[in-house]
């Protein structure tokens, strides 16, 4: 069998996807172009639906399949309809609740819904994704961290504390299944992401960092390609992104 033909029969997870202009769907796309069918979920079945329909105009293969990564029930049920589509080898935790708001404005169920959407999502998303790798020996697992995943500043309290405990749950799962062949790697976005995202909502940001100045979504997906096909003797964990100029 070719290797070509080898990679035909196997599916990329994307989770968290968005806009087509937003680094879930860019993700996507990137495996798609290096032959893997692809699996896009969100929660919202316009957009991810664009996003797949885009894929398949390129001449690839993609699915888009609903889903609330903090609700178990549509983890598993999502789980269910990508193994439809072919053998699982990667999974990518895209989601975030970036919610901003002074401290002491923050209200509790707020707060809870930041690590739902973060820590829980993340927990049971990898968790069936590696019950789908373990048995073959093989995969990959990437989830996308921020700034945050290190240390907390206002008005980021919920955000922080979420993104820190996926770090948490990404570190565990490394050590648990990373001997048992499951590249398990978490990527640190330190910047702003030139996406539909931040131009909709901060503009001005955009035209005030200048060319580069913000993280391209599609050389943020090269990042994690690469990391999908870095040889076990030499796997990395955990790697930060940042604009040349960003200060850290």
């Amino acid at each position: 069998m070719s290797k070509k033909t080898e990679q035909s029969e196997e599916v990329a997870w994307v989770v968290g996807v968005g806009e087509r202009a937003g680094l879930g769907a860019a993700i996507a796309r990137r495996f798609a172009r290096d032959g893997l069918k692809v699996a896009v979920s969100g929660r919202t079945s316009a957009r991810i639906e664009a996003v797949a329909a885009e894929i398949r105009e390129s001449g690839g293969t993609a699915i888009a399949v609903p889903a609330d990564v903090s609700k178990e029930a549509d983890v598993l049920r999502a789980l269910a309809k990508v193994s439809e589509l072919g053998k699982l080898r990667v999974g990518v935790f895209n989601p975030a609740d970036g919610l901003r708001a002074p401290s002491l404005e923050l209200s509790g169920e707020a707060f809870e819904q930041a690590l739902r959407v973060s820590a829980l999502g993340g927990f049971l998303f990898g968790r069936e994704v590696l019950r789908a790798l373990v048995p073959t020996g093989r995969g990959t697992l990437l989830f996308t961290g921020a700034t945050a995943s290190l240390r907390g500043r206002p008005p980021f309290a919920a955000f922080a504390a979420a993104k820190a405990a996926l770090r948490s749950v990404a570190q565990t799962f490394a050590r648990e299944f990373g001997p048992q062949g499951i590249h398990v790697a978490h990527v640190i976005i330190d910047g702003g992401i030139d996406g539909a995202r931040l131009r909709a909502n901060a503009p001005q940001r955009a035209e005030q960092a200048g060319p580069d100045g913000l993280l391209a979504i599609d050389a943020i997906a090269d990042v994690y390609a690469h990391l999908h096909a870095q040889p076990r003797s030499a796997w990395t964990h955990e790697l930060d992104l940042r604009p040349y100029k960003e200060p850290f």
